[in-house]
């Protein structure tokens, strides 16, 4: 693997570890019962940031597009994956949400023309089962709309992510302005929506403002401008099996800060998770040199990747 290739990979990776820790943050720093009013506080703060330091808005048909993929990946996938995540036992969100790489493949076969390999499938399966065994607690009857909200939370955020590379960026706009777009406009869908629901913001003391401050900044403005940087520049093969880092650390931080024990089978778990993780980046590497061009891209007949859930609330 290409050095700068190495690279790329290991800063576009940041972005599903730090996914990794929004459960820690939210349960530890951040009022109780306020998924929607997170997801605002994440999203709307670090698009308009980002929106600031492009200072570059859409034109013409992008308006329309930004829209789309704003609610794709941000408007509608954070409410449906805390709603799935607070219905359901047990780490169940993360597991559903692991299929997402499989997911990835049938809509990159469909948008994209893409046919999906016995490799990637083998290797988005194993991921899957990996991710199940760290996540995964013995519960009652599934409730069936926390299921429902976590298959359209998975599909939500993999159509999002297949269309970000089928539409490219426009000619001179880099993924700064891309990802300010979306979240802005995820931002602004959300915002009603938690007004409505949960009513007015809460109080919020010292540690609160610091997690807020954190999500915004670091697990969402960095991190998602992370990943839809190595989604333009990266192989589908390789960004999607990024996604079981997420769950992965998620684990690893309860076990570190939150006093968590980690069983044997969790740890069989993570190393299949991982393992399926370092094999999605050896394959496709004929494709790998021409993908990883820097610069604007047009749109191309890649696939596309969605990050796997978080074992809690990314």
């Amino acid at each position: 693997m290409a050095p700068n290739r190495a690279a790329l990979i290991a800063l576009t990776a940041l972005a599903p570890v730090s996914w990794g820790t929004t459960y820690a943050v939210t349960t530890e720093f951040l009022p109780p019962d306020r998924p929607l009013f997170t997801g605002l506080a994440r999203a709307l703060p670090a698009g308009l940031l980002l929106l600031a330091l492009a200072r570059v808005l859409p034109r013409g048909a992008w308006w329309g597009r930004a829209t789309v993929l704003g609610a794709l990946n941000i408007g509608a996938f954070f409410p449906l994956l805390f709603l799935s995540a607070y219905r359901l036992p047990g780490g169940t969100a993360a597991v559903v949400g692991s299929v997402g790489p499989l997911c990835v493949v049938g809509l990159s076969a469909l948008l994209l023309g893409q046919r999906p390999t016995a490799r990637t499938l083998l290797t988005g399966t194993v991921a899957a089962f990996g991710v199940s065994l760290v996540v995964l607690k013995a519960a009652g009857a599934l409730d069936p709309l926390g299921v429902l909200a976590a298959l359209a939370s998975t599909v939500s955020m993999s159509t999002g992510t297949v269309l970000t590379q089928r539409w490219g960026r426009p000619e001179g706009v880099g993924p700064l302005a891309l990802t300010g777009w979306q979240l802005t406009a995820g931002g602004l869908l959300i915002a009603p929506l938690a007004l409505l629901v949960e009513g007015a913001p809460p109080a919020v003391d010292g540690p609160a403002i610091g997690g807020y401050l954190y999500l915004a900044l670091a697990n969402t403005a960095v991190a998602y401008w992370l990943w839809f940087r190595g989604i333009g520049r990266l192989t589908a093969t390789q960004v999607t099996f990024l996604g079981p880092l997420s769950p992965l650390t998620a684990a690893v931080v309860g076990w570190a800060a939150l006093g968590e024990a980690l069983t044997p089978v969790q740890l069989v778990g993570m190393a299949l998770a991982f393992g399926a993780t370092v094999a999605g980046q050896t394959a496709s590497r004929g494709r790998a040199a021409s993908d990883a061009s820097p610069g604007p891209r047009r749109p191309r007949t890649g696939g596309a990747v969605s990050p796997a859930e978080a074992s809690r609330p990314r």
